[in-house]
């Protein structure tokens, strides 16, 4: 979790779609320098988001536990402070 409080996620993959655990997180777009500004998205009440930047669809999945998504390399676990 980034010292802000909120999971970030990359998607160096370009995938589709991420699945992840929470409603409120920062996208990264994709690992430096590739990616675009670290933004906040919040679900609210859905359970899908579409990221304004890169355009990947997260979706809310209530089965993963916490520091999981799929796939697992969309956490964001380098330099959350970026």
């Amino acid at each position: 979790m980034a010292g802000d409080g909120y999971a970030k996620f990359k998607n160096d993959r370009g995938v589709l779609e991420i699945r992840i655990w929470v409603k409120e997180f920062q996208c990264a777009g994709a690992s430096a320098p590739q990616g675009h500004p670290h933004i906040y998205l919040d679900m609210g009440a859905a359970d899908t988001i579409l990221c304004p930047y890169c355009a990947t669809l997260f979706r809310y999945d209530p089965r993963l536990g916490s520091l999981e998504a799929d796939p697992p390399d969309s956490l964001f676990l380098g330099d959350l402070r970026k």
